[in-house]
């Protein structure tokens, strides 16, 4: 099992150590997650599907209106052509039989081009108004995403000082704490934490490695209980600390 040599930290304190490691990691992993924006590129990616919707919306809605208006405008103009054609009818200024009867055909003409024209009046109304009824709510989705963003970006601006912070704190903890431990004993930890996802030290406890979560052998049990030093796992070869 090799010789580390004495120890100037009771074993007890690697567990602490691993813990305090365990933490420096997690705000870590944090820092960098922050750092890349990991959660206000989501919700810009959000914000930005919502407005491209809403967007689009308002786009169809206005290409709707102004055939609307368009619409409205030329059955505008065909009324007046009507009146003014009928006025003609009955006024007495065309005598002509055949005329006469030429402008009635006109008349009828313009009025069955007016009719098909209200049809698609109506159309495009109903077409407006089941725009009208969407927009509501994509114009509420993309506002939520708006506050969103901005509460991300002002909570992950303070998170971010906040980590550093205990970042720093824990670090220098850290530095103060491996002073009082066997140069070997750190270095077979460390790269023990390399090796297995960033734990090197297990507590032993009722005969169970709480780094693997494996029991292990009475006849293995029996020997550590007789070695001295350093005693690690024989499954994962962690350190082991007894309870």
């Amino acid at each position: 099992m090799g010789s580390y040599g004495l120890v100037s930290a009771p074993l007890s304190e690697l567990l602490e150590l691993q813990e305090l490691d365990l933490t420096i990691d997690r705000l870590q992993a944090r820092h960098e997650q922050l750092e890349a924006h990991g959660e206000i590129t989501q919700a810009r990616a959000t914000l930005a599907e919502a407005e491209a919707r809403l967007g689009e919306l308002k786009l169809l809605l206005d290409a709707v209106t102004r055939d609307q208006r368009r619409l409205e405008s030329d059955i505008d103009s065909m009324d007046r052509k009507i009146e003014a054609e009928r006025t003609r009818l009955y006024d007495g200024s065309v005598a002509n039989p055949k005329e006469l009867q030429s402008i009635e055909h006109e008349v009828e003409g313009i009025r069955g081009r007016k009719s098909r024209i209200e049809d698609q009046l109506i159309e495009q109304m109903e077409r407006r108004e089941e725009l009208e009824g969407q927009l509501p709510p994509v114009e509420v989705e993309a506002a939520l995403a708006r506050e969103r963003l901005a509460e991300i970006e002002s909570t992950s601006a303070r998170e971010l000082v906040e980590v550093e912070q205990q970042l720093a704190k824990s670090l220098s903890e850290r530095d103060a704490k491996v002073e009082d431990f066997d140069v070997d004993l750190l270095e077979l930890y460390e790269g023990l934490r390399r090796q297995k996802k960033g734990v090197g030290a297990a507590a032993l406890i009722d005969g169970v490695c709480q780094g693997c979560h494996q029991q292990l052998s009475p006849m293995y049990l029996d020997r550590l209980k007789r070695t001295e030093g350093i005693r690690r796992c024989e499954h994962c070869q962690r350190i082991l600390i007894f309870d």
